[in-house]
This record gives structure tokens, sequence and C-alpha cells, in this order.
């Protein structure tokens, strides 16, 4: 009895820890580029993707927990754990591959909020995309991003109405229940395409290096030089719930656009107008503006993670002072890496591709660039010299190394199949 109630006690104390950086990463991995590419997925391929929301959950859970570990035991972050393990040479390497795809990725967001903001006022895109970029840079470097965090992950609750959404669209539950279990897979390059950004949206590079400061300044901000064993149970719990949370929402997301628009013939969508209208069975006339909230929330919520986890990356390979507790006269470079990768972003944000296309380009090129940091990370999650006795158990190293295969093959897939279609 007395067992029971200990673990019902730790159980609870665990949920009211949350949210933690596990779960924020959650939050911000159903970002504009998620939504976007679940949204395409489902439309012009109905339910025969949905198999994908379960098989990279494991995956994404194993990878994120290796990097919340790395980063609770040896107290830094991932750059420069991977420093320890890889020639100077080899880790610029790792860290540009980051830096593109966090850019693209940071310019198609800015976009995507930029596209929300006209759904709710009718202000063209092209009149508020400046403003809104240099804005959002400034926020980054003088407003604390815990701060304005807690309030954006309430906008990001506006996601599960695709939840309620798929259930009053009436989708065919057999056909979709089958696509969820039993994979159909083409060969065709518009459908290989489409599998990479899915796999790129949710296992992101991104995520990896945020996870990972993001547990170092956990520990800073209790005083703590190294993490504990509850430290790592806290986290590994954390993280799960996080990996839970994105990919419920992802699933149904791509639920939700495979019983509405895919029946509908709509197999493109280049506007957030035209994805918003996944939504017009909930919400009616309001669809709009219910897409718009969750577009601007998810995007003010992931744009200082992306520039954030570069400037981690950047600053952790000079040995510059970092951290967004620290101000801006303590740590200039890592800020104005921030600021450097957000105006660039910017520039690729403005150069007149379409929103959703600019998402879904973005979310193709992490699925690119991530195989080859998942090899990384499982290097130095094994390294003993590095994380001593608490390298990777075998489901870690399995899922790991899965992650980076699949992901690899995809891509391998993709590029192999343009090649034939040239």
């Amino acid at each position: 009895m007395a067992n029971w109630q200990s673990s019902f006690r730790r159980g609870v104390d665990r949920i009211f820890s949350l949210p933690g950086p596990g779960v924020i990463t959650g939050a911000a991995d159903d970002d504009p580029s998620g939504i976007a590419t679940y949204s395409l997925a489902g439309a012009q391929t109905g339910y025969n993707l949905l198999w994908t929301s379960v098989l990279t959950l494991p995956l994404n859970a194993a990878v994120q927990d290796m990097c919340a570990r790395i980063g609770l035991v040896t107290g830094k972050g991932l750059a420069d754990a991977l420093k320890q393990r890889n020639r100077r040479r080899t880790l610029m390497l790792l860290v540009t591959l980051l830096l593109v795809a966090n850019t693209a990725n940071i310019g198609a967001n800015i976009a995507a909020v930029a596209a929300g903001v006209e759904l709710l006022t009718g202000v063209s895109h092209n009149v508020t995309l400046v403003p809104l970029g240099a804005a959002i840079a400034l926020s980054e470097i003088v407003i604390p991003y815990r701060f304005f965090a807690s309030y954006l992950k309430i906008l990001t609750l506006v996601l599960f109405a695709y939840v309620v959404d798929a259930f009053v669209a009436g989708p065919d539950w057999d056909q979709a229940l089958k696509r969820t279990f039993l994979p159909s897979i083409h060969l065709d390059l518009g459908f290989i395409t489409t599998v990479v950004a899915l796999f790129g949206t949710t296992i992101s590079p991104y995520l990896f290096f945020w996870q990972t400061s993001e547990e170092v300044e956990e520990l800073h901000e209790h005083h703590k030089a190294l993490g504990t064993e509850p430290d790592i149970r806290r986290a590994q719990f954390d993280v799960e719930a996080g990996m839970l949370l994105a990919h419920f929402v992802a699933y149904f997301i791509m639920l939700t656009t495979a019983a509405t628009l895919y029946p509908a013939g709509i197999r493109e969508i280049n506007t957030a107008a035209e994805a918003a209208e996944a939504l017009r069975p909930l919400a009616g006339d309001e669809a709009t503006t219910l897409f718009a909230i969750g577009f601007i929330g998810t995007g003010l919520l992931s744009i200082p993670i992306l520039a954030g986890s570069a400037a981690y990356a950047v600053a952790e390979v000079f040995d510059w002072r970092e951290g967004l507790e620290e101000d801006v006269r303590s740590a200039p470079q890592f800020y104005a890496v921030i600021a450097l990768a957000t105006l660039i972003g910017l520039v690729l944000g403005i150069s007149g591709v379409g929103a959703i296309r600019a998402l879904f380009a973005a979310a193709v090129i992490n699925g690119v660039v991530a195989p080859i940091l998942i090899w990384a990370i499982l290097q130095v999650s094994n390294d003993t010299e590095i994380v001593g006795v608490h390298r990777n158990g075998t489901i870690s190293n399995v899922l790991g190394y899965a992650a980076a295969a699949v992901m690899g093959l995809a891509a391998l897939a993709m590029a192999v199949s343009f090649l034939l279609s040239v």
C-alpha cells in the first residue's frame, strides 16, 4: 500500500512539474511548418500517411530523450558535447547544416505569422512581413523567452480544434484506422517528398539543440551543475509527454484535412485561407480566425526556438557566453546570432514563395539534415567518457539508429526519384 501511495505521489508531482522543456519542445514541434505539412499530406493523400505519426512517435521521443540526457549529465549544450567527439571541421559542418535548416524555417514561419495576421485583419502579408520580422527579432533580444512563452502556449491550444473537427467532419474511421497501422507506400517523387517533409517537420534538428540547452538552463535556474537521477527521470517523463502531445495533434491535423479537403478534391494548398478551410465543419465562417490564431501562436512560439537553438550551437562552437537568461551586454555574440538568423530568415520570407509552400520546403530541408545530426547524437550518447553510466540502453539505440536509417533512406529515395524524373 505504501509503495502504491509513493508511486502515485511521484506521478502527481511529475504532472504538476510540467510543462518543462520537453512539453515546450513538443508544443513548438507543431509549428506552422508542421501545420502546413500535415495539412498538405492529408489533402494530397487522404488517410494514406496517417501511419507516419505512429512510426515517428517512439523515434522522436528516443532522440529527444538522448538530447535531454546529454544536457543533464554533462551540463553542456549539444554542440559542446559534439565538440568532444568530432573534429572542429566536422562540428562546423553539423552546425552549418543546422543554420541552413533553421534560417529556412524561420523565414517560412515569419511568412506564416504574416499570413495569419492577414487572415485576421485583411492587411496584406506583403505589408506586415518586414515589420513583423523586425519586431520578432527585437522581442527575442529584449523580452525573456520564458516570459512570453507561457502566454503563447495558451494560443497553441487552438490546435486541439482539429481533434474536435475530425469528429464533426465524420471521417471514414475504418479507412483511417486501417491506414494508421497498415502503411500505404507509393514510390513516386511527390509521395516520397511528402514523407521526407513529414519526417523532417516532426523530428526537427532545431529541437535537438533546443532540448539539450534548455535542460542546462533548468539546471542553472535550480543552481545545479549536473542533473541527478530524479532530474533524468523527470526529463524523460517530460519529453514523452511533449512528444505524445505533438504527435497527437499532428495525427488529427492530417485526419481532419483527409476528411475535409481530400473528399472535396482540394489537392493543393497554396494559401493560409485554403488551409483554414479544413476547420470549417467545426468553426463555420470563423474557421479562418481559428486557424489564424493557431498559426500566429505556434509561429511566435517556434521562431525564438529556431533562432535560439542556432545561437546556442554557434556560441558553443566558439566558446561564447550563452543563455536566454543572460542579458545582451553579458552575451552579445549569442544575441547577435539570434538577431542575424531571424533577419536572414526574414529575407528568405520576402522572397515571394507562398507561405504554405515555403513551410513545406523547410520541412523537406529538415528531413534531409536530421538523420546526419541524429547519427552524431548517437555517437555522443553512447560515449561513456562523455555521459558516463548514462549511455544509451538497447531500446534507445534501436530507436535512435532506426530514426537515422528511416529518415536517411527516405531522403535518399527522394534524391533518386528526383534524378530519375529529370
